[in-house]
């Protein structure tokens, strides 16, 4: 799988509300109303991170979740890693 050039990842963050290209990969931010909606979201996130082997670095604390994607073995940032932000923008408007 190829990179994306900056100018390519650039165009389709547009169609992302909230995430930025920083240091070569995607990152994003959520925070929930508890530490137990922060959970539940990413236990829904896990399962879909699984579903498409894909799998992100990502933080929580209390009621905060952070997230970076990037295709590790494309040293970059690939469709794969738009594909799993998109999926994951579903599943935070579906909550």
């Amino acid at each position: 799988m190829s990179t994306l050039s900056k100018e390519q990842i650039e165009k389709r963050l547009e169609q992302l509300d909230g995430w930025e290209y920083v240091e070569g990969a995607l990152e994003t931010s959520f925070e929930f109303k508890n530490f137990k909606e922060a959970f539940s979201v990413m236990t829904r996130i896990a399962f879909e991170c699984e579903a498409q082997n894909h799998h992100p670095e990502w933080s929580n604390v209390y009621n905060s979740l952070n997230i970076r994607l990037n295709t590790h073995d494309a040293n970059g940032v690939t469709e794969k890693d738009f594909k799993l932000a998109h999926k994951i923008e579903e599943i935070i408007d579906s909550e």
